[in-house]
C-alpha cells in the first residue's frame, strides 16, 4: 500500500515538473492590445460584425483591418471607446445605429423544430423539440440569425415597447453641448 502511494506521489511530482517546464518554454505570447480590445466588446459572439466572434474582431481591429464601428450591439459608445484606444479619428455622428429589436415567436405558428435556437449565438431562444419556443429578451442581441432558419415563419423581429422600465433619457451627442431647458 505504501509503495503505491509513494509511486503515485513520485509520478505526480514528475509530471507536475514536466508541465511547468512545458508551460515556460511552450508559452504562446499574445498581443495585450487584442486582449484589451476584446474585453471592451460585448462578448456575445453574435457575428453581426462579420467576424465569427469578438476575439477575431479584436484581432482585426488591432491589425487595422477593420473599422472601429464594426460592432452594432456596442453602438456609438463602443466605437468611441475603440477609437480612443486605437488613436483613430472617427465621426460618430454619421454612424448609423439600428433600433434595438427583439426576436418574437408567434406561438400559433411555432412547431418546435429547434432550428432557431441551434443558431442563436447568445442562447436567447428557449424551447425543446415539439414544444413552443420563446425568447429571453434580456439576452437577444437583434442579430436576426434565427429568422431565416424558421420553416414556418413563426419568428420575426419586433420593436421594443417603450415602458417606464425600457425608456432611457437620450444623452446629447456632444458632451460639451448643454441640454435645452
Amino acid at each position: 500500500m505504501l509503495e503505491a502511494v509513494l509511486s503515485l506521489t513520485a509520478l505526480g511530482l514528475f509530471l507536475g515538473i514536466l508541465l511547468s517546464i512545458a508551460a515556460k518554454y511552450l508559452k504562446v505570447e499574445s498581443n495585450p492590445l487584442v486582449e484589451e480590445l476584446e474585453s471592451m466588446m460585448p462578448g456575445t459572439q453574435c457575428g453581426q460584425c462579420g467576424y465569427p466572434g469578438c476575439a477575431p474582431a479584436a484581432e482585426a481591429l488591432a491589425k487595422g483591418e477593420a473599422e472601429v464601428t464594426l460592432c452594432p450591439p456596442g453602438g456609438k459608445s463602443l466605437a468611441a471607446a475603440l477609437a480612443e484606444k486605437l488613436n483613430v479619428e472617427i465621426d460618430i455622428s454619421k454612424m448609423e445605429v439600428k433600433e434595438k429589436m427583439l426576436a418574437f415567436v408567434d406561438e400559433d405558428l411555432c412547431i418546435g423544430c429547434t432550428r432557431c435556437y441551434q443558431v442563436c449565438p447568445t442562447d436567447s431562444l428557449l424551447g425543446a423539440p415539439q414544444q413552443v419556443h420563446t425568447v429571453i429578451p434580456d439576452v437577444c442581441t437583434s442579430c436576426e440569425d434565427c429568422i431565416p432558419m424558421c420553416p414556418t415563419g413563426a419568428l420575426r423581429m419586433v420593436s421594443i415597447e417603450k415602458t417606464m422600465q425600457t425608456w432611457h433619457w437620450p444623452k446629447p451627442e456632444n458632451p460639451n453641448q448643454e441640454a435645452p431647458l
